[in-house]
């Protein structure tokens, strides 16, 4: 690992906040990323970019060496975002803890209205806010919270049924992130989910509110790419939970359903997968099992398709996610229900 900073006086007094970006082949957005940090309101953080072993490392570094704010660098081999993150947090000198990714942007006041509520509300030990979608996406300049509303109270259950979802632009008491054990490095996705269930259930308070404070990038994509990673992810962090042995009944009811629906919600992904790669057999054996939970009729369809005539859902199927990827939140959409996955 090799850390330099671009700062000219690295120890002139403590930063009340430390900034965590972990970069990972980010050079195409990460200036934008900075220039918002660069032009809060709020002056008193320092930034603390990690390299996770990027294909893109000399422009990424061109790019720190010229921008005007001062950095921390951290370099190292690929390890995923978790071990990124936590990398900063080892070396991170701020009371509290805020992270924007690479490739998002926040408004001018957000660390000063996020570190004026966690000072105001010291029973609470995260917080996070409302965000605009941007970037090459159908829901581009929709709020966040309209997408993954966040209504009642932040707890585990509510976590895990999706009643809250928390946006990745957090800010918190860095002493709580420590405490509950940092991000788990054998997780490569959902790892930030993973740490909010361990932070409830430690007893802490998480808020948020509805001000709108960041900018949260969404890229083009089909309809299920990288849904079966992000899924298998997801069950991953839910099987941990499932573990644990101070879970309340209801706690582990909840989440024992879940884990049911998300295997289910696999499977679906699984078979349209095998669809988009012509596999016929696989896509039958997947959608099936996916069936045996979800009883859809559309799927039952495509099952019996696929049984009598397999090579005209295939076909049907590749139209269908072309015309999808352009309208997300056309009607027609409903084969991809159940839908929102919190990670």
């Amino acid at each position: 690992m090799i850390i330099r900073t671009t700062s000219k006086d690295p120890g002139e007094g403590l930063p009340a906040v430390s900034v965590v970006i972990a970069a990972y082949n980010a050079s195409a957005y990460i200036r934008e990323t900075l220039d918002s940090v660069f032009t809060q309101t709020f002056t008193n953080y320092e930034v603390i970019v990690v390299n996770d072993g990027s294909e893109d490392s000399t422009q990424l570094e061109i790019i720190l060496e010229s921008h005007p704010l001062p950095i921390v660098y951290i370099s190292q081999s690929n390890k995923g975002v978790s071990a990124a993150r936590n990398a900063a947090i080892k070396v991170a000198r701020g009371k509290f803890y805020a992270q924007i990714d690479s490739d998002d942007q926040w408004e001018p006041d957000y660390l000063a209205v996020q570190v004026r509520f966690l000072t105001e509300h010291p029973d609470t030990v995260l917080v996070y806010p409302n965000a605009i979608i941007f970037g090459d996406s159908p829901h581009t300049g929709m709020e966040y919270m309209k997408l993954n509303p966040s209504e009642g109270e932040v707890s585990f259950e509510s976590l895990i049924q999706e009643r809250c979802v928390v946006l990745t632009c957090v800010t918190a008491r860095m002493s709580v992130i420590r405490s509950a054990g940092m991000f788990d490095e054998a997780l490569r996705s959902c790892e930030d989910f993973d740490l909010w269930l361990r932070i409830t259930k430690s007893g802490s308070r998480i808020s948020y509110h509805r001000k709108i404070l960041a900018r949260y990038r969404r890229h083009k994509g089909s309809l299920s790419s990288d849904r079966v990673w992000m899924i298998t992810n997801l069950l991953a962090v839910m099987e941990k939970a499932l573990s644990r042995d101070d879970l309340t009944a209801s706690e582990r009811e909840v989440l024992t359903k879940q884990v049911e629906l998300r295997k289910t919600t696999l499977r679906l992904f699984q078979g349209k997968h095998a669809l988009a790669a012509g596999d016929a057999a696989l896509a039958l054996n997947r959608l099936e099992e996916a069936n045996r939970g979800l009883r859809s009729p559309k799927l039952s369809v495509a099952i019996f398709l696929l049984r009598i005539w397999p090579s005209l859902p295939i076909r049907v199927f590749a139209a269908r996610e072309r015309y999808f990827a352009k309208r997300q939140k056309h009607l027609l959409a409903g084969i991809d229900t159940p839908r929102g996955i919190a990670c």
